[in-house]
Parts: C-alpha cells; sequence; structure tokens
C-alpha cells in the first residue's frame, strides 16, 4: 500500500541483533575458500535452525543448495548467501502481504495477542500510520478485561491523535465494538481498529466474547472484520509460532504483526512463521515510537539481514 514503506538501511539498523548473530553464525561455517561438502552443509543446516530459521524451512533450504551444488549452478561458500537470499525472498506471494481493504465503507481490523506481547503499542503504530495517509482512523477499546488497558489505549489515541470509542472497564467488550462501528459508519471513516482482551486458546470465557465481538461487527457490516491481525512478541522466538498455532485453532488469523523485532537477536522467526503456519507476517514493529513500523517486504527484510 506504500503507507508503512521503510528503506533497508532503516531495518539493517533495528535489525541489528539477529543481523549480527547470523553474520556471526555464517562467518563460522563459510569460511573463505572453505569447499562445499556434506560436513559443512550439515553445519549450515545446524546454524540456520540456530537462527530461528525453523527445521522445516531449514530442511528445504539446504535441500535445494544440495541440488544446486551437485547440477554445480554453485561451486564455493562465496555463492551460498546469494543463493540463500534469493530463496528466501521467494517464499512470499505479494498477494499474502496486502492489507485487506473494505470495497466499500470502513476497513475493520480485529487486533488479537496474549497480553505483554505489543499489542496495544502495536495497535497505536498501525494507526499512526494510517492516519498520517491522510485516512481517517478510530480505534475502540474493547479490551475491557484488563486493568488499565482502556486507559493506555487511550492514552495513545490523544497522543497520535485518533479517534477513539472507550466505555468503562468492565464493560461489555461487544458492546463496545457495536458502537464503535455505528460511529465509523456515521463518521464515514476509513478504518475502525478493534483492541481485544489478552487472552489464549485456554481461557474460554474470553474465546467466546472475541467471537461474540466478530458476530457484532459482521452484522453491521457484513464483511468484516477485513483483518484479524495477531501480535505477536518476535523476542519468545520459537514461542511465538506455538502462540501462533494457538489462535490459529480458535480465531480466522489473516496476518500476523512481528512486534519487537528490533529487540531479538531472532529474527529468523518470521521465515519460519510463514513456512510453519502459512499466515504471512503483515507488519513488523521496530522501535518504542509510532513511527516504527514496517510493511513486511522480504525482499527489504532479506537484504537487511543478510547486508
Amino acid at each position: 500500500m506504500g503507507f508503512f514503506n521503510k528503506t533497508v538501511q532503516y531495518l539493517r539498523d533495528r535489525l541489528g541483533k539477529t543481523r549480527n548473530k547470523i553474520a556471526s553464525s555464517l562467518s563460522a561455517v563459510l569460511t573463505l575458500g572453505r569447499d562445499i561438502n556434506e560436513s559443512m552443509l550439515d553445519e549450515l543446516e545446524e546454524t540456520l535452525i540456530s537462527d530461528d530459521i525453523g527445521v522445516e524451512t531449514t530442511a528445504r533450504l539446504i535441500g535445494d543448495l544440495r541440488e544446486a551444488y551437485k547440477k554445480k549452478q554453485i561451486a564455493k561458500t562465496d555463492d551460498i548467501i546469494p543463493f540463500l537470499k534469493d530463496h528466501m525472498k521467494n517464499y512470499w506471494p505479494q498477494r499474502d502481504r496486502q492489507l485487506r481493504l473494505s470495497a466499500s465503507g470502513p476497513t475493520v481490523i480485529l487486533v488479537a495477542g496474549v497480553n505483554g506481547s505489543g499489542k496495544t503499542t502495536s495497535i497505536a503504530k498501525l494507526a499512526y500510520t494510517l492516519s498520517r495517509n491522510d485516512r481517517k482512523v478510530i480505534v475502540a477499546a474493547c479490551d475491557t478485561f484488563r486493568a488499565a488497558a482502556v486507559e493506555q489505549l487511550s492514552i495513545w489515541a490523544e497522543r497520535i491523535g485518533v479517534q477513539i470509542v472507550r466505555h468503562k472497564q468492565g464493560a461489555d467488550p461487544a458492546a463496545v465494538a457495536y458502537d464503535a462501528v455505528a460511529a465509523a459508519l456515521a463518521r464515514q471513516a476509513d478504518f475502525l481498529i478493534l483492541d481485544t482482551a489478552g487472552r489464549l486458546h485456554t481461557q474460554k470465557h474470553l474465546m467466546e466474547e472475541l467471537t461474540k465481538i466478530r458476530n457484532v461487527v459482521s452484522k453491521q457490516i457484513p464483511d468484516a472484520p477485513h483483518e484479524v491481525i495477531l501480535v505477536v512478541d518476535a523476542t519468545t522466538g520459537q514461542n511465538a509460532i506455538q502462540q501462533a498455532r494457538m489462535f490459529t485453532q480458535a480465531i480466522d488469523v489473516t496476518g500476523i504483526f512481528l512486534a519487537k523485532l528490533d529487540g531479538t537477536a531472532r529474527g529468523g522467526i518470521v521465515i519460519a512463521i510463514k513456512d510453519m503456519l502459512d499466515i504471512p507476517v503483515k507488519f513488523v514493529g521496530l522501535g518504542e515510537t509510532p513511527e516504527d513500523i514496517a510493511e513486511f517486504d522480504p525482499e527489504e527484510f532479506v537484504e537487511a539481514l543478510f547486508t
């Protein structure tokens, strides 16, 4: 969409921890002049797995690499990183990464995630960037269970200059969603972003509330919500995949917002999430300010990791 464009240098600067880890581990394996052989490929496979790229994805990469070597398409260790970069970039179809927009009326984005994942801050980043691109944005404080959640979102809304629909703490989340949709329609908003209570698949009552919110929204706008974005904390590494798997069993997640990517050496998890769950990473959080958000672009992301 062009709302979230960032340069490779911007990404490179904020992916420093992951980039340094990958560079260090790869340089230990791909020493200058080393022959490509089965022992080296086994070491490379272990290295990529340790960088959180994932077992399945790594196995596929190494299999393709081994085949390319047999066909003499690569001949030396210097050829390996360009090969890996090209293959990683091709894992994500463009259509998967686009924000789904409503054909008419406001685009409704429902945001889920466990407490502590960076959900509220991620909503603020998304709302801020959309609003700075001449879009009218409303956020809705449907997380009425957690203490101070409504107040936290209200503070962010005031700070970034977007409207908010809120009730008191403990109010019915579905009622907040109903009023928010009505407000978005009446005010001709371009985007409505719904914050929902931090939840896990084991919390049945919270999952039921999420279903109620979806039903309320779809009754007022038949094709809504247009996106269900799951916020996951990149610093949790492989646990992020398990968390995402739990949510997808309960709700129809359409995309992932990978928060706190700047603060982890586990950035390879972006690749593993797509390969293991087939859920596109649509946004990444790269800092503490509202501007620190990027629409996930695999070419720029891979370049930033390996530059």
